[in-house]
């Protein structure tokens, strides 16, 4: 199907690391292929910024190494923890390859860099400022969406429909689709707080008994995640920001010199964490790929990799029908069959941790570490393991040779 005002061989709802990158790998295969993104721009405060190893790779594969490394970011190479006064480090700098570490960057850096590129290809188009609505049905297949723009309402029809708006999927919604839900002792709040030279560097995070931080250098100033018990935001909120200011310092007190900068809760974002998943990523017509297929937890920070990992396949195994104008929903479903065990493994991965690493924290029921992070701690291979799991995960993706530049 031509690009036209009103049509698209592949239309992808949100803006997103999955749908930025989907829309680059199929525009290269030179399919026709619509971005709609409901904001003007990428600029969100608190989003996911960490790029891990998989995903430099593939930027490499793409061409734009140069360019990200033009981007304004930070490189670690170790990751410290501290489990109830128990240390723990993972160390990645053995990873295979050239990239022994993780990109700290700005999202909206990392996704203007793949949209100039995209952009460069002449079947590609993103429209800002463009919501989805829902999707647009004919004969039991989904067809197109629903959107609206600074021009009212109207209707785009695309041979295929990739969902890539989120852990709140409009089309997800529109299609009565309901992800299983493995629930979270935790939610974040994130904040900023100064940074100034010769403070630590890197990502480092506090378990204690009660609560728990991870603080994360982004050059001249600190990401904060302040991590609370499930539903609390309220309650806390009401206790007043003094006593968030009591925790910080408790948990981290270097950083007592400069937390009256938090000045109120408008400065204090809370992330709603979720861990969920689909039974099924695919019906006619319509392919849901990242968090509207599998919402992750911020544990490993792998929600961004897993979404463009998802992407890299999705665009590989497509760019074929997709060019031909006929995609089938076994093609679909092979997709979601390539995706399904990375994720379901770095799900399950990420509950043991839920219950019996961060559940164990925000409760405060024991001051002493729990058993798995002891036996962490005394085995080195364990910590090799662990940094190839963040860093790069099981069945890592590789940009397809038509994309390659």
């Amino acid at each position: 199907m031509p690009t036209t005002p009103d049509a698209t061989g592949c239309l992808i709802a949100g803006g997103g690391p999955a749908g930025m990158m989907l829309g680059l790998v199929l525009a290269r295969a030179g399919v026709d292929v619509t971005v709609m993104e409901k904001h003007a721009d990428f600029l969100r405060d608190f989003r996911g910024d960490t790029v891990h190893a998989s995903t430099l790779r593939n930027l490499d594969e793409l061409g734009l190494g140069p360019a990200f490394a033009d981007v304004p970011h930070r490189l670690i190479d170790t990751i410290s923890m501290s489990v109830q006064d128990t240390p723990v480090d993972i160390d990645l700098r053995h990873l295979p390859g050239r990239h022994q570490h993780i990109a700290l960057v700005p999202q909206w850096d990392f996704l203007e860099l793949l949209a100039a590129a995209a952009e460069r290809e002449p079947s590609f188009r993103l429209l800002r400022s463009t919501e989805v609505l829902g999707p647009l049905r004919s004969g039991g297949a989904v067809v197109g969406v629903r959107y609206r723009d600074a021009d009212g309402e109207h209707e785009m029809r695309a041979d295929l429909t990739v969902a890539c708006d989120g852990r709140g999927s409009t089309l997800r919604d529109g299609m009565g689709l309901v992800p299983k839900s493995f629930g979270a002792p935790m939610d974040v709040w994130w904040f900023r707080l100064p940074r100034t030279e010769g403070d630590p560097h890197g990502l480092a995070g506090v378990l204690g008994a009660g609560h728990a931080m991870i603080v994360i250098d982004r050059g001249d100033y600190y990401q904060c995640a302040y991590i609370i018990p499930k539903g609390s935001d309220a309650r806390l909120r009401a206790e007043g920001i003094e006593a968030l200011h009591r925790g910080v310092v408790d948990l981290v007190p270097w950083l007592g010199d400069r937390i009256g900068t938090l000045t109120d809760f408008d400065d204090v974002k809370l992330l709603d964490v979720q861990l969920n998943r689909l039974r099924r990523w695919y019906t006619d017509g319509l392919l849901l790929i990242g968090d509207a297929a599998h919402a992750m937890s911020p544990v490993g920070g792998v929600g961004i990799n897993l979404a463009v990992a998802d992407a890299v396949a999705a665009g590989r195994m497509l760019a074929g029908p997709l060019r031909a104008g006929r995609v089938r929903t076994r093609d679909l479903a092979r997709v979601q069959a390539r995706r399904w065990v990375p994720t379901a493994l770095i799900q399950g991965v990420q509950r043991v941790i839920h219950a019996k690493v961060i559940a164990v924290a925000v409760q405060g029921a024991d001051t002493t570490a729990p058993a798995p992070v002891r036996t962490f701690t005394r085995i080195p291979l364990l910590r090799k393991i662990a940094g190839y799991g963040v860093a790069i995960g099981p069945l890592p993706e590789h940009i397809p040779a038509f994309a390659r530049r």
